[in-house]
């Protein structure tokens, strides 16, 4: 099956998270929609990954990899090409 790379924006209660999640190139769960409602799937698996604090003083930690709970979603949409603004830079 191929597969893309769409890089994302997540949000949490005190979190805003930027990166990039494997979904498949066509047909099938290929929206994001789709991928986050699939009843199998408990967390997010992202990479190259920005995460900045929405409380206190923004800051901005990067990782290449991280495990989010799809518990822990308020809101997630794909980033604009080049939108360094929604990713906190």
């Amino acid at each position: 099956m191929e597969q893309r790379n769409e890089r994302i924006i997540v949000e949490t209660d005190r979190h805003r998270i930027t990166g990039h999640v494997l979904l498949p190139a066509d047909g099938y769960r290929s929206r994001l929609t789709d991928y986050l409602n699939a009843s199998e799937r408990e967390f997010l698996a992202l990479t190259d990954v920005e995460v900045t604090n929405l409380q206190g003083s923004p800051r901005v930690e990067k990782r290449d990899f991280i495990a989010l709970s799809l518990r822990h979603v308020v809101l997630a949409m794909p980033a604009e090409a080049g939108d360094t603004a929604a990713s906190g830079m």
